[in-house]
């Protein structure tokens, strides 16, 4: 349970006019596609814990679909409440072999989402990024202080990274980039301190207080709770 509660605080051919697609160039000494397709874990995003926190029973049919650009799709699917678990690489062959490989995946791994993405160049792989919606207690990457900005601050702290939507760190309105400096009034000192604190206070009203371009301001913050695991 706390390991895996640690894991988490530490997803054309339509047109007016027919046109011919020119195929990618090569990539001079870029490997081969894999022959076989494969799957990478996102770190601490693993089956049992897309298992214990997500938001909704896995679906019979996962969505598979086209994606438009990696890191804009994650972006916009993050703001959704939706976090990407896991990226798989695929022969780039036949289209119909590719989809059926990803819904595929996207069962296996609990996915509530897939997109997939063309070969960027001759002999790369097909890539899909699948994500699900999670329930998530704080909902919020945090990272340690550097010097340089403890000396600007003054004190100690976290600052907030990634922001997934629909959670109460979003609903808070924490923003990536802020300075949390204090927690219910005590002071942060760094990611272990303040990870501790986020745990030892699920399914509370906190105040956290950041600082945001040399503002400082106070977020009522209302945690949410995992849920029991099954048999407890």
């Amino acid at each position: 349970m706390r390991a895996l509660r640690a894991a988490w605080w530490s997803v054309l051919l339509l047109s007016g006019c027919a046109q011919v697609a020119r195929p990618p160039a090569p990539v001079p000494g870029a490997p081969p596609p894999p022959s076989t397709p494969a799957y990478e874990i996102v770190q601490g995003r693993g089956p049992d814990v897309v298992a214990r926190l997500r938001a909704a029973p896995p679906l019979a049919q996962p969505e598979v679909a086209d994606g438009a650009t990696p890191d804009g799709d994650e972006n916009l699917l993050r703001a959704q409440g939706l976090v990407k678990i896991g990226t798989g690489r695929y022969p780039s062959g036949d289209l119909a072999a590719l989809r059926d490989d990803v819904a595929r995946q996207a069962r296996k791994s609990g996915a509530d989402k897939a997109l997939i993405y063309p070969p960027q160049a001759l002999g790369a792989p097909a890539l899909a990024n699948f994500f699900v919606r999670l329930h998530l207690p704080f909902g919020a990457n945090f990272r340690d202080l550097t010097d340089p900005e403890r000396q600007t601050l003054g004190s100690g702290g976290v600052e907030i990274g990634e922001v997934v939507g629909g959670t109460p760190a979003s609903e808070a309105n924490l923003r990536e980039g802020d300075f949390v400096v204090a927690f219910n009034k005590m002071p942060v000192r760094d990611k272990a301190q303040f990870q501790d604190l986020l745990q030892a206070h699920m399914g509370k009203r906190v105040t956290l207080t950041i600082r945001r371009n040399g503002a400082t301001m106070k977020r009522l913050v209302v945690l949410g709770t995992l849920a029991p695991a099954a048999g407890h």
